[in-house]
């Protein structure tokens, strides 16, 4: 089995949509009461531990508070300067009661508590107080979301420590419902066409303000659909659609071990909802036939995820496939016996 937590948008999505919606609350008090940072980076969420935190806000009386979407105590907890704590239970049976006891919380503590009251980035949205609908909050499924983080946090910090110019922090877009890191190249950007739902053109302008390459993970949130990884440039150079093969890239680059690049195209099958047994008999064709195993893909045209233009790849049904019998027996051994990624890779270098 993969290291990788697994993560399932029948069981999961109504748990996401939650979520999603409740860090929106948490990323529109920063937009109501901080001063505008450049990209927008003031308002996104920072992953941590538990789950994922705004950046401290000023209050009166020269405190500042912090507000955590805490996935392990399953409530946004609040914590102020002045030692004092409370939180909400995430479970609160509907968008609108969690709504109205977070800015009970926030009053009681004599902190902001105003904020633009309906959903960004996402179309037909209905008002936080009057989404009455009842919501469902599942304990397994938000500490699957939140392993998932924490297991992609490592790989998203490399990537982002690898580059010496302008980029951003490791952060979670609460818009859009994306964990997400972007490089800049220092260059001015045509102006964006805006037209983003839900989202003022002004800021989608300034946050595109400037030539950028992006790179993350969609969890889904309030849209039913398969998580995915995903990457785009802005404006997007010729030819960077067609470098979208992570594995190629990796081995191309030659900056870390081929086994590392392995493992990577295997997870990469995995996040994108590849099952494990399909994942898995393409990792073993990978390790025995290299670069000579080759599978087709179907470039998607770009699809509008929020405040981003995602464009995605699809496996196709195989055309050419070197020693087809071997790799359906390995399918066969795989769907018997479900051998973890150490039993395939030495399966795959032993003699056959």
């Amino acid at each position: 089995m993969s290291d990788w937590p697994e993560l399932n948008v029948e069981r999961d999505h109504q748990t996401f949509a939650l979520l999603h919606l409740a860090a929106q609350m948490l990323g529109k008090i920063r937009v109501a009461h901080a001063p505008w940072m450049n990209h927008g980076w003031h308002v996104a969420l920072q992953p941590n531990a538990r789950g994922l935190s705004a950046l401290p806000t000023a209050a009166s009386g020269g405190r500042t508070f912090t507000l955590t979407l805490d996935l392990c105590r399953h409530a946004i907890v609040l914590w102020v300067s002045d030692g004092s704590r409370e939180e909400v239970p995430l479970n609160a049976g509907s968008v609108a009661a969690l709504h109205r006891r977070l800015i009970d919380m926030l009053e009681r503590n004599d902190l902001p508590a105003t904020f633009n009251g309906r959903p960004n980035e996402l179309p037909d949205a209905v008002p936080f107080a009057e989404d009455t609908a009842p919501r469902d909050y599942d304990r397994d499924s938000a500490a699957a979301f939140r392993e998932t983080l924490a297991a992609m946090l490592p790989a998203f910090a490399r990537f982002r420590a690898g580059f010496a110019g302008k980029a951003s922090p490791v952060q979670f877009w609460w818009g859009s419902f994306d964990l997400a890191v972007t490089r800049y190249s220092g260059r001015p950007a045509p102006e964006h066409p805006g037209g983003m739902p839900g989202l003022p053109d002004r800021i989608t302008r300034e946050c595109y303000s400037h030539e950028e390459s992006s790179a993350g993970f969609w969890a889904g949130g309030a849209v039913a659909a398969e998580p995915f990884f995903y990457s785009y440039a802005y404006p997007e150079p010729d030819g960077f659609r067609a470098a979208s093969v992570l594995h190629d890239v990796a081995y191309s680059m030659q900056n870390r071990p081929p086994q590392e690049c392995d493992r990577m195209f295997y997870n990469a099958m995995r996040c994108s909802g590849v099952s494990a047994v399909e994942a898995k008999t393409m990792y073993y064709a990978l390790l025995r036939f290299g670069r000579h195993w080759d599978f087709a893909v179907k470039r998607a045209k770009p699809v509008k995820i929020g405040r981003k233009m995602v464009a995605r790849a699809t496996t196709e049904p195989q055309v050419t496939v070197a020693a087809q019998q071997e790799i359906q027996g390995a399918r066969d051994w795989i769907q018997r016996s479900e051998p973890s990624i150490e039993q395939i890779e030495q399966r795959a270098s032993g003699p056959q």
